[in-house]
């Protein structure tokens, strides 16, 4: 075998092509003046070919103590190419800000709409990245966490969670990446910020012997809103189901709801009644959407629009709290079944081995409940 076949005047002297100095070690030529070195391994049977710097910058005695190194390092078992990369994240020192977002990437599959809502983040970049963003991630410990979710602990307990489980998720994502952290930091933290002194506040919701009078008022407003608070209303969907429903969404008299769009991750199918489908049929219409509900522009209209809206006809309740509404009247004015109110509100009822087998979807018995609802709701006062 020949070693050593190149020299430096050889180098510069050699037209664009590729070159064996020997020992897997290969000068590539893009021009006379310009090419890079590239070593060629043998890592675990498979070829691998990891570059040593470019030519002429890296002269080729660099290059032949630097294909000596990685040939010591694949020797003693281990993947220079890999070796070399670990160490070049370590001399960065990846920031917690860095992390966070390679983790939210990550994950973006296993979020509704790819977490273009923000939601995943929000907890993180309202209150932790403005505080330990820069640090690098290797240095969060359980006092860095506590110092930083403490003022929250407590006052908004719901929210320093998320923080705190994103937080632990990113620290694996760190470990993942072959950084030197500490996976147990968050539980230390929880343990020194003790349990938090809270009392979930539900989402304020309407009588439903109120429902009937609330709905035939909205009947009377001419606004969109009012047209996603009926079908809200008429559906016991969330509000998310509706405000972004679609046209093609409406097969068969049903709103069909995709998987990536419901909560439990699988498809829902809502039957719809016969006001259900003359408020479809009146909500306004623009050009260039498809959206059942869109507003002025086009867009989706949000929660905190129909949120506003009841807030400022007076209203305590909210769009959300009319699902808990429906399922009071359900268990206090009708006989149906458990699992048929369950699964109009959307909710996984049938799991393990019964989930596997349980094919039906209660159509008819949801249908024939929603209508006695429409009844409810249409009952004159």
């Amino acid at each position: 075998m020949i070693y050593n076949t190149l020299n430096p005047m050889k180098a510069k002297s050699l037209a664009a092509g590729k070159y064996a100095d020997g020992q897997g070690l290969w000068l590539i030529k893009r021009s006379q003046q310009a090419g890079k070195w590239v070593l060629r391994l043998s890592v675990a049977g498979k070829r691998r070919e990891m570059g040593l710097g470019p030519w002429p910058e890296v002269s080729l005695a660099d290059a032949r103590m630097k294909a000596l190194q990685a040939r010591a390092t694949l020797r003693d078992g281990l993947d220079p190419v890999a070796v070399r990369q670990k160490e070049r994240l370590s001399a960065k020192r990846l920031t917690v800000k860095e992390a966070v977002e390679g983790c939210f990437k990550a994950r973006k599959a296993e979020l509704k709409a790819d977490g273009t809502a923000g939601r995943w983040m929000s907890p993180l970049a309202l209150h932790v990245l403005p505080k330990i963003g820069a640090l690098p991630v290797e240095d969060v410990d359980q006092h860095v966490l506590k110092r930083t979710l403490e003022p929250i602990w407590h006052k908004k307990a719901d929210t320093a969670r998320k923080a705190m489980n994103r937080l632990g998720l990113t620290l694996k994502h760190a470990a993942a990446l072959g950084l030197d952290v500490d996976l147990q930091a968050t539980m230390k933290a929880q343990a020194l910020l003790g349990k938090q002194r809270h009392i979930t506040k539900h989402v304020p919701s309407l009588p439903y012997q109120e429902a009937p009078a609330f709905y035939q008022w909205l009947c009377t407003q001419p606004h969109q809103s009012c047209f996603v608070l009926r079908l809200l209303l008429l559906t016991a969907a969330r509000t998310g189901e509706v405000r972004f429903a679609t046209t093609e969404e409406i097969i068969d008299d049903m709103l069909v709801i995709p998987p990536e769009r419901t909560k439990t991750k699988r498809e829902h199918k809502i039957p719809l009644t016969d006001e259900a489908l003359r408020v479809i049929k009146q909500a306004q219409k623009f050009e260039g959407t498809n959206l059942l509900f869109p507003s002025s522009r086009g867009k989706p209209l949000s929660d905190a629009t129909m949120s506003r809206f009841m807030e400022r006809e007076g209203y305590e309740a909210r769009p959300h709290g009319f699902r808990a509404t429906f399922r009071s009247w359900a268990e206090e004015c009708t006989d149906a079944p458990f699992e048929v109110k369950e699964a109009c509100l959307g909710h996984a009822v049938d799991k393990g081995v019964v989930g596997a087998y349980q094919r039906g979807e209660r159509l008819e018995r949801r249908l024939k409940l929603l209508k006695s609802w429409q009844e409810h709701l249409l009952v004159s006062q």
